[in-house]
């Protein structure tokens, strides 16, 4: 049960107020209300995702992408028929109301039932050289690097374990024996880690084909060198939704062009634009594949994911993509890594 105050928002907020409402709250919804608290709407995590897609402008009003019909409780309904309703919807919040249909509180399912271990393999991808990072890398490598006062690749395994997942495998390469020492087999943790042994450059698919086994469910694979706030369990549950082999977490990203873009025709001129906007979606580094997709891969060459989602877009098959709105940060080059450290303390706080 969680107080909703702070969750509240009005209609005529914009959809970036309601991103920052969402991530302050930690619960994947805010509340859309009017003066006297009365439900409008709920705009949840996926809700601004799909939005995102359909290249709906954060700045617009967020009843553009609120949902005006949300399934609620009330005051006077047990714990066992909230838990009944939430499971027949497949929720995670549902918003409770008095008899004049004011939000008096949140109830969340992982308040209601203890959430379950996550049984699905995260492979971790950290056999990269790092050579981007000069000095830095020369008797390191880079997922041991400190950002705040913790190595890279420790920051990834704890959030992955604050979701509910207990079984990973690191591919490693470059320095292998200083990365299986900090991690051994996870006890530290409390989970299970076993260890992918690359002798040469295997992309960031190729590793894959060295698997010791064929998992029975999706498998989560990120690069070791990324920082996120991307919730996990979530990600996998929008993967089992699209019902594809394969989805891609992708990023949002910007360039202005920095002069007036000239448009023509036949040799008239048509139009300019003045420094336009572009905007494209990039590889986010992290990716969910189901066990089919592993046969794709060739065995011990250099693979890539792009490459992989290439073959099977090839193939037809319906892949999908996750966009993240989340922190997220690849550290590839030194200012990407002072970067780090600076939001370290206010981001994994």
């Amino acid at each position: 049960m969680k107080h909703t105050d702070q969750l509240f928002i009005s209609p005529n907020s914009s959809i970036l107020e309601a991103i920052k409402v969402i991530d302050r709250g930690s619960v994947q919804i805010t509340l859309v209300v009017d003066e006297d608290q009365r439900l409008l709407g709920t705009v949840t995590d996926g809700d601004i995702r799909r939005g995102i897609l359909k290249n709906i402008d954060l700045n617009d009003e967020v009843r553009q992408v609120m949902n005006t019909q949300p399934v609620t409780s009330r005051e006077e309904d047990s714990k066992e028929y909230i838990l009944s309703i939430m499971r027949h919807h497949n929720l995670k919040q549902i918003p409770v109301l008095d008899r004049l249909g004011r939000v008096v509180r949140l109830h969340l399912l992982e308040e209601i039932i203890k959430p379950e271990r996550c049984d699905n393999w995260v492979v971790l991808m950290a056999g990269g050289l790092g050579t981007r990072l000069g000095e830095l890398t020369r008797n390191c490598p880079k997922p041991l690097l400190l950002v705040g006062n913790k190595p890279i690749l420790e920051v990834i395994l704890e959030n992955f374990i604050a979701n509910g997942f207990h079984r990973f495998m690191i591919s490693v390469n470059y320095k292998a024996e200083m990365i299986m020492a900090h991690f051994e087999d996870g006890s530290k943790w409390g989970v299970e880690i076993e260890y992918i042994r690359e002798d040469k450059r295997l992309g960031t698919a190729g590793a894959l084909s060295l698997l010791p086994f064929v998992p029975e469910e999706p498998l989560l694979i990120m690069n070791g060198d990324l920082l996120t706030k991307v919730n996990f369990r979530q990600l996998l549950d929008y993967h089992n939704d699209s019902e594809g082999p394969a989805t891609m977490c992708v990023r949002e990203y910007e360039y202005q062009v920095p002069y007036g873009v000239v448009k023509v025709e036949n040799n008239r001129l048509q139009s300019i634009e003045e420094k336009p906007l572009q905007r494209y979606f990039i590889s986010g580094g992290i990716y969910v594949i189901s066990p089919e997709v592993l046969p794709y891969i060739p065995s011990d060459t250099f693979y890539d994911m792009p490459t992989l989602f290439e073959r099977l877009i090839e193939e037809g098959a319906s892949t999908s993509v996750f966009p993240i709105r989340e922190y997220w940060l690849d550290i590839g080059r030194m200012d990407d890594f002072n970067r780090a450290n600076g939001e370290y303390s206010e981001i994994f706080k």
